[in-house]
């Protein structure tokens, strides 16, 4: 095994069947957060299985060879601990955050769920169940189900726009066997582990070693999906929806999070609509009155990226609100950022990065990512250095040629 020091109390050992182990060290707290990633999950599915990676998700909290699930649910919640995973575009999470003394007790419970889950088709039934649910709740929630809506008229062909849940088609016809070949195929050897708190980098490698982890042959991760370029781009698709709201969602693809693009965007990001004191704040909800919700957000996949604003507001004013919209993007396009607001913006992204790591779980959340999605470890003052270091032409750039008006694909879900 290979051991480095990234930084301080922060350690990475990479292990010959490739698993990655990150972990870093905070002595002053009282609790542990650990996580193990998997290296697949929505964007790896065929149109066919959409919402595999989910159900099983789902699945393995059901019954493991040594515990039930109400074991599993019973064992780190009764000590104070919380348990939970979530299935993204890239990858699929398994975590828990406990006190320190309770950390072999929650790798021992995370590598049941992992490497040893039932997966049996007696407990398939109720828990499609439960997922069918969760789409349910999502299509009575607009200002939810017009993200699916939107991410599945932009990537129309790609895994990307796929729903994560899947539908109700898809999940009706997975299979314990289906469930299983995702396991097999794509869990054992292909994960990273992350944890951060009160730790010892050597102590977590010999949990995870004697709970079988660095076990086993080399396993390569599969390859990340390829995004279509380009996306499809200045599209407009209305949805009938009987509601109080229309929801509409304006957006564009733009590119992974490994692009040093990413800390321009993100200076974009929050000017245009990232709070109180953005542009679509002020303009849209705060001067017209047109609304009570309204943002900017960017998201980050290994092959692709998106950049878009949300917007919710009455039927009859939402030609006006997209209209006003469509103005600050153009605005925006053009002018760029003044450097009175391009200073204060890059404030504001340190101030938000910095805060972000006040606890173990965003401090393991961040080892992970930035490994999964392919830049690999960089210390905090070299980021805060590099969004120092964003200049107005890279700006100008950035919102030029992803803040067109004429680029963006909307998405209008409510009454016609």
């Amino acid at each position: 095994m290979e051991t480095t020091r990234l930084d301080e109390g922060l350690f990475r050992t990479l292990a010959p069947n490739g698993l990655t182990i990150l972990t870093e060290k905070l002595p002053g707290v009282r609790s542990v957060a650990a996580g193990v990633w998997v290296r697949t999950a929505s964007a790896h599915e065929p149109r066919a299985k959409m919402g595999v990676s989910h159900l099983l998700e789902h699945m393995v909290f059901k019954g493991t060879q040594r515990r039930s699930a109400r074991q599993l649910a019973l064992e780190l919640e009764v000590r104070g601990g919380t348990l939970d995973a979530y299935t993204s575009r890239d990858h699929t999470n398994y975590q828990a955050h406990v006190l320190d003394q309770d950390l072999p007790h929650a790798l021992d419970v995370l590598t049941d769920l992992i490497r040893r889950p039932l997966l049996r088709e007696e407990d398939l039934v109720p828990e499609r169940n439960v997922v069918l649910e969760e789409i349910s709740m999502v299509e009575d929630t607009p200002d939810d189900q017009v993200f699916e809506l939107f991410g599945s008229c932009l990537w129309p062909s790609h895994p990307y726009g796929y729903s994560i849940l899947g539908t109700r088609q898809t999940v009706a016809s997975i299979t314990a066997d289906d469930l299983k070949a995702v396991h097999d195929g794509y869990y054992p050897g292909n994960c990273i582990v992350a944890a951060a708190g009160r730790l010892e980098h050597d102590s977590v490698v010999e949990l995870l070693a004697r709970e079988g982890w660095l076990d086993g042959p080399e396993r390569q991760a599969p390859r990340p999906p390829i995004s279509p370029e380009p996306a499809a781009r200045g599209l407009e698709r209305r949805i009938p929806r009987d509601s109080a709201q229309a929801h509409l969602v304006f957006g564009s693809d733009t590119f992974p999070f490994r692009d040093r693009r990413r800390f321009a965007l993100s200076i974009i990001t929050n000017a245009f609509g990232g709070g109180m004191s953005s542009r679509l704040f002020q303009r849209i909800r705060e001067e017209l009155g047109l609304a009570y919700s309204v943002y900017a957000y960017q998201q980050f996949f290994q092959s692709s990226g998106v950049a878009g604003v949300y917007l919710g507001t009455q039927p009859a004013t939402a030609d006006r609100a997209a209209d006003a919209v469509r103005e600050e993007y153009g605005t925006l396009a053009r002018e760029g950022l003044p450097a009175e607001e391009l200073a204060l913006g890059k404030q504001q992204l340190k101030g938000q990065l910095m805060l972000s790591l006040e606890n173990p779980a965003s401090r393991m959340s961040r080892l992970a990512t930035m490994t999964l999605l392919g830049e690999g470890y960089r210390p905090l003052d070299s980021l805060l250095e590099e969004i120092d270091a964003v200049t107005s032409s890279e700006i100008a750039a950035v919102t030029e040629e992803f803040f067109a008006p004429e680029r963006q694909t909307v998405v209008r879900l409510g009454p016609e």
